[in-house]
């Protein structure tokens, strides 16, 4: 994998802010990629990584870390319908992104 394609996902994870999720498509879209490969670099990515914002298109946090996503999650005042993130109130996207999107460019 390309060091400087990590970074950029790793600035990407680290700029959510508390309480706020994005997807692996979203974080994907943005270092053009895809979230599969979103994913497999966040495997590789040391402690000082918030992994528990990034969650599945439909906010289902992730399984792994002994299944700690939701608690912590929920210790950052994310908002939850039932176990999912609910992504209409919690989605992050930066200006980036939405600068895309007024281009025209979808994710």
């Amino acid at each position: 994998m390309r060091s400087a394609l990590i970074e950029e996902v790793r600035e990407r994870i680290c700029a959510i802010p508390a309480g706020r999720v994005s997807s692996y498509g979203d974080i994907a879209h943005a270092v053009n990629t895809s979230a599969r490969h979103v994913g497999r670099i966040m495997g590789s990515l040391d402690g000082g990584v918030p992994w528990w914002r990034v969650v599945r298109a439909d906010g289902t946090p992730a399984t792994c870390h002994g299944g700690r996503a939701p608690v912590l999650l929920e210790g950052e005042g994310t908002p939850m319908r039932g176990a999912k993130v609910d992504m209409s109130l919690a989605r992050y996207r930066d200006a980036a992104w939405l600068s895309d999107r007024a281009r025209g460019r979808s994710s």
